[in-house]
């Protein structure tokens, strides 16, 4: 997925369930920044992909066809295939329901668990076994690249492509972004009096000892996509995330930046009182602590970056049809606001929040809909830039090593 570094650990055993259950990461799990730069070189390379395998000659878009005919031949295929999709992930267990209710075509979802760098492997390992091989895969925006380059993805852009923010897409639709995250502040009420509204507030006294992100920006992602919103807060962009480090520096010589991991235990416990992580963990905990302790999430005025998780066909897929008709499914409104209703915004949010279509009762779980407006996405050259910047600056400037 553009990376935009919603890329899995460059280490195929960190999945999104243990980041999940860690909060380690995001819907979009966590980065090793050192090793970055390996993988998505390879992402950079333009390579045109082979032709189509099992699923030639099937539409490449989905206006071509009726949505009735697609879900005919769909049913005909019989079946579904998808891969690391945990039930408790972006709500996908509701999602895989609903789409088996509405279609009634049953889904294999297999090996729930898998990282993307396993997604990759499972689409050559099992590219001749009808019964193993992954119709669509949820992947990080580095190995949606990466499987461009390789050849392994089927072109599709569904019938809602327009409405898709142009930086959340590959132009010739080989990948799509499907949800995503943004940068917010979190913060334990019991602890925190005044909710801190933008980056400048954190170096404030009063929150002295109570600043944290999620780990090490060098292996951890929504650390380093922290650090990276400070710098768009303070002079920099997605060119330049020095000013970032150059924040995270004072706000440490300030007293109130914790180098502690902001788990939910220790938000909880008041460890880490203001944790600056994915929005949606952060709306996760406090639907789910129900105000014991009671948290307020809030996004930044400034300096708002996100991050996501891309949708791709197998060029192997063994079941087309259903692979394009899960595709639809999912960016239709239906599927869209099934991830909202996992508090991951979806790609298409701005469209849905514009036609009124979000439902007061969620939109009122979630941060104002302007504030998402202001992300912004970087991509796979600036990411792989950033990424070395801060491997160079953030031991010497910020931890002393």
């Amino acid at each position: 997925m553009a990376d935009q570094p919603l890329a899995d650990r460059i280490n195929p055993q960190v999945t999104r369930r243990r980041i999940l259950k860690y909060g380690i990461g995001s819907t979009v799990g966590i980065l090793g920044a050192g090793s970055l730069g390996t993988i998505l070189a390879a992402c950079g390379v333009t390579t045109k992909p082979a032709s189509l395998g099992h699923g030639a000659g099937i539409p490449s878009n989905g206006q071509a066809i009726s949505l009735a005919q697609l879900a005919a031949t769909a049913k005909k295929e019989g079946r579904l295939t998808v891969i690391a999709l945990p039930p408790d992930w972006a709500n996908y267990g509701q999602i895989i329901s609903t789409f088996q209710q509405k279609y009634a075509i049953p889904i294999t979802s297999q090996a729930p668990d898998d990282s993307s760098s396993q997604e990759l492997q499972a689409v050559t390992t099992y590219k001749n076994s009808a019964q193993l091989e992954p119709d669509a895969v949820d992947v990080g925006p580095s190995f949606a690249a990466q499987g461009k380059v390789q050849g392994l993805w089927a072109p599709y852009k569904n019938s809602h492509w327009d409405t898709i923010p142009s930086s959340l897409k590959d132009p010739q639709g080989y990948w799509t972004g499907d949800y995503y995250g943004v940068i917010a502040f979190g913060a334990n009420r019991s602890i925190v009096k005044t909710m801190p509204q933008d980056w400048s507030d954190l170096l404030k006294p009063e929150y002295r000892n109570m600043v944290s992100i999620d780990g090490d920006p060098r292996t951890a992602d929504d650390a380093f996509m922290a650090v990276w919103a400070a710098a768009l807060a303070n002079g920099g962009s997605l060119d330049n995330i020095s000013p970032g480090i150059d924040f995270f520096q004072e706000l440490k010589q300030r007293g109130n930046f914790i180098p502690v991991d902001n788990y939910p235990a220790n938000i909880s416990k008041g460890t880490t009182p203001i944790a600056l992580k994915w929005d949606y963990l952060l709306i996760g905990y406090q639907q789910e602590w129900n105000g014991n302790p009671p948290i307020t999430v809030t996004i930044p005025k400034s300096g708002v970056i996100g991050g996501f998780y891309c949708q791709a066909i197998s060029r192997y897929s063994y079941h087309p049809y259903a692979a394009r008709l899960w595709e639809e499914f999912l960016y239709s409104d239906e599927g869209q606001l099934l991830y909202l209703e996992g508090y991951a915004h979806p790609v298409r949010y701005a469209d849905l929040a514009r036609r009124g279509k979000i439902p007061g009762a969620l939109a009122a779980k979630l941060p104002p809909a302007a504030a998402y407006e202001k992300a912004q996405f970087p991509t796979v050259e600036q990411t792989n830039r950033a990424a070395a910047i801060v491997q160079a600056q953030w031991g010497p400037k910020v931890v002393g090593s």
